[in-house]
Order: structure tokens, then C-alpha cells, then sequence
């Protein structure tokens, strides 16, 4: 039996206590929040204990997750690392690049096991897209949200755009050449809209876009390579590929086009994308890892770069405001 320690019982935290009293062989011994009110009604309603000590509570379980704001992150992960407890800390894995990489030299002695909450990783659509063999040469990202004020200590980059950040590193496997980017701070003092665009050495270009200011929600993503479009949307958990027609197409819907090179046949392809719900499937990922000792599917060397381009993206961005005042 797992013994798990929660750190956090906001909005995020709550689903994940849901998520955790579901999962088997596992054990939730308690949480940890500073605010009376919220904890009290957690208490009341899940029937959980609450600790008011930190330590207390880490010795009394296996691994920590750990859903607090962000610059609790890096405290909090330590704490648990110190004592040899494995961690589940929600995106982005800490405030500054510095604790990033303190972390992951942490977790390399400690010898336990650290994954990042980057929840896409396990978004239906893009699991469903896990056999088919990509190269991507463009990848156009839109990424929308109302405004909320949870979540806004951070930037929009390190709120939203992170997740794209992650599934294109993973898609990608080539090193960063060349950021250029751009944002506008409107409702808070971080950039709240920002676009972005990342050219690896391989000669792929990614054009990300974000904005946590929108009056409708879009999470998609596109990719384009050779003889074939991948259409991602996160959101409405749907999958699309275009693609040149083969063998292997015989039941996809198929139509041909004229080019200049000749007549070609077209497969329309909506991959089945199974229903599941992604924080369970991470939250049992992490599970599954410590039970058969093997890294993490997003583990603490997939945050760091997460995290290396998300900073490197705000470096831009305040030099190009820095420049124009």
C-alpha cells in the first residue's frame, strides 16, 4: 500500500484527493494547507486528516504530491526529497530555473522517483496518437482560456503555454535553435497573451500561441510533416489525420486530388481516442513507476526543459518590452 501526502487542497488539489481515493493500493494518510477554512471543509468532506506541519505529515507517507502554488514548489519537493519520499509536483516543476535544476540533482542522490504534472501527456486525443510515427516540420499551437485569477502568480507562458512546451519537446526530437517571441501583460502583471515561435536544428518551426484573456477556450494543436497532417485537439479530446493514402488505409475514408506532380489519393483517419480521465491516468503512471522502479513518463529531466524554454521565452519577451520603453 502507497501512502500518499497531499500539499495542497485548492482547486487542482481537491481533483487530485478524488482521483487518489480511487486508485488502488494506495493510501492517502492526510494533507497539508495553511488555510483554515479550506481545510476544514476538506476534512469534513473527504474524511482526510489534516497536518499543520509539513514534516509531520512527510513521515508518515511514501511520496508527497504536491499541488501548491509555484513558488512553494521547490520548498516542498525538497522537504519530501531530503526525507527519500518519491514526488508528483504539478506543473511548472518549480519558480526559477536554479530550483529546477537543484531538483533534479536532488532526485539523482536521493534515488526517487520525481514526476511533473504535465496532464496533455495523458490527454485522450494525444494518446491516441501514440503508433503513428511523427516528424513534424511545422506545429501550429493555440492555446485559450477565459480569464481566472487562480493560477495568474505565474505567467501565461508558465500557466498555459508550458503544456504545448512539453508535447513538443516530446514530438521533437531535435535541440532548440531560435526563440523569438512576444506577450502583453492586460489583466495582471505577467504576460497574460504571448506568441511564439521556436525553430529546432532539425529545421522544424513551432508557432505557439496563448492567451488566458479569450472569450471562448481552444486547446489545439497542428502538425504538419511529410505526406501527412495531424490535427490535435485537446480540448474536445478529437484526433485527425490527412494523410497520402497506403496499404495499411483500407478502411479510412479516402478522396483524390490533382497536383502538379500528378493524381493523389487522400485517407481521412480519426484515430479512436478512448475516454479516460487524465489526472487519474498520470497520478497512476506515477504509481505504476515507483511499484517497477522505471523512470517517470514526464519525470524531473522532462520538467527542466519544459522549463529551460519557458524561461528563455520570458527572457525574450522582457527584452523586447525593455526595448520598446
Amino acid at each position: 500500500m502507497l501512502k500518499i501526502g497531499i500539499f495542497g487542497v485548492g482547486h487542482l488539489g481537491k481533483f487530485h484527493l478524488n482521483n487518489w481515493k480511487e486508485i488502488k493500493n494506495v493510501e492517502v494518510v492526510g494533507f497539508y494547507d495553511p488555510d483554515d477554512n479550506n481545510a476544514k471543509e476538506v476534512e469534513e468532506k473527504y474524511q482526510v486528516k489534516r497536518f499543520t506541519d509539513i514534516n509531520a505529515l512527510l513521515d508518515k507517507c511514501d511520496a508527497a504530491d504536491i499541488v501548491a502554488p509555484t513558488n512553494l514548489h521547490f520548498e516542498l519537493c525538497q522537504a519530501a526529497i531530503k526525507k527519500g519520499k518519491h514526488v508528483f509536483v504539478e506543473k511548472p516543476m518549480a519558480d526559477t530555473l536554479e530550483q529546477g535544476k537543484q531538483i533534479v540533482q536532488m532526485v539523482k542522490e536521493a534515488g526517487v522517483k520525481l514526476q511533473v504534472g504535465h496532464v496533455e501527456r495523458f490527454n485522450p486525443a494525444f494518446l491516441a496518437i501514440n503508433n503513428v510515427a511523427l516528424n513534424p516540420m511545422f506545429i501550429e499551437v493555440h492555446r485559450l482560456a477565459q480569464f481566472n485569477p487562480r493560477g495568474t502568480e505565474v505567467s501565461v507562458i508558465l500557466d498555459l503555454m508550458i503544456h504545448d512546451i512539453d508535447i513538443i519537446l516530446k514530438i521533437v526530437k531535435s535541440d532548440v535553435k531560435h526563440i523569438s517571441a512576444s506577450g502583453v501583460a492586460v489583466m495582471t502583471d505577467t504576460p497574460d497573451i504571448a506568441n511564439v515561435r521556436i525553430e529546432f536544428n532539425n529545421g522544424c518551426v513551432a508557432n505557439l500561441t496563448s492567451s488566458r484573456i479569450s472569450m471562448k477556450k481552444m486547446r489545439k494543436m497542428r502538425l504538419f510533416q511529410k505526406d501527412a497532417y495531424i490535427g490535435i485537439d485537446f480540448l474536445e479530446k478529437k484526433t485527425e489525420i490527412i494523410k497520402l493514402k497506403t496499404n495499411e488505409d483500407k478502411d479510412a475514408f479516402t478522396f483524390d486530388i490533382e497536383t502538379p506532380s500528378g493524381n493523389k489519393t487522400l485517407a481521412i483517419i480519426n484515430p479512436p481516442a478512448t475516454p479516460v480521465n487524465a489526472i487519474k491516468e498520470e497520478l497512476q503512471s506515477f504509481v505504476k513507476s515507483i511499484a517497477q522502479n522505471k523512470n517517470s513518463v514526464v519525470n524531473e529531466i522532462d520538467g527542466l526543459l519544459a522549463m529551460e524554454v519557458a524561461h528563455s521565452i520570458l527572457e525574450k519577451i522582457n527584452k523586447t518590452a525593455n526595448s520598446i520603453s
